[in-house]
C-alpha cells in the first residue's frame, strides 16, 4: 500500500496550489480520502474529507470557501485544491484513505507547504 503526496512548495499570501495524493495497492474507490495537516508545534488537524462512494465532502472551517478537495477514481487520485492561501496554511500536508470502521487505515508521508512573502 502506498499514498503519495506532491504539489507542495512555497507560495506568497493569496496564492493557489493543488496537491495530489496518488494511492496503490488497495482498493481506491472504497476509501473515503481525507487531507489533514500538521504546523510546527500543533496537533494534526482534519482539512477535508471525501466520502465514498456518495463523494460528499467535509472541510474545516478555517478553510472553507478556500479548499476543495476532489476524487479521480479511475486514475486512484485525490486532490486538494487551495486558494486564496494565508501564511497560517503553513504545514505538512497528509493524505489518509480510511474506511467508516477504521478511518486510518493508511497514510501518506506528506507534502509541505510554506505560505510566506
Amino acid at each position: 500500500v502506498h499514498l503519495g503526496e506532491s504539489g507542495g512548495g512555497l507560495v506568497q499570501p493569496g496564492g493557489s496550489l493543488r496537491l495530489s495524493c496518488a494511492a496503490s495497492g488497495f482498493t481506491f474507490n472504497r476509501y473515503h480520502m481525507s487531507w489533514f495537516r500538521q504546523a510546527p508545534g500543533k496537533e494534526r488537524e482534519l482539512v477535508a474529507l471525501i466520502t465514498s462512494p456518495t463523494g460528499e465532502t467535509t472541510y474545516a472551517d478555517s478553510v472553507k470557501g478556500r479548499f476543495t478537495i476532489s476524487r479521480d477514481n479511475p486514475k486512484n487520485t485525490v486532490y486538494l485544491q487551495m486558494n486564496s492561501l494565508k501564511p497560517e496554511d503553513t504545514a505538512v500536508y497528509y493524505c489518509r484513505a480510511g474506511s467508516s470502521f477504521n478511518p486510518d487505515l493508511y497514510w501518506g508521508k506528506g507534502t509541505l507547504v510554506t505560505v510566506s512573502s
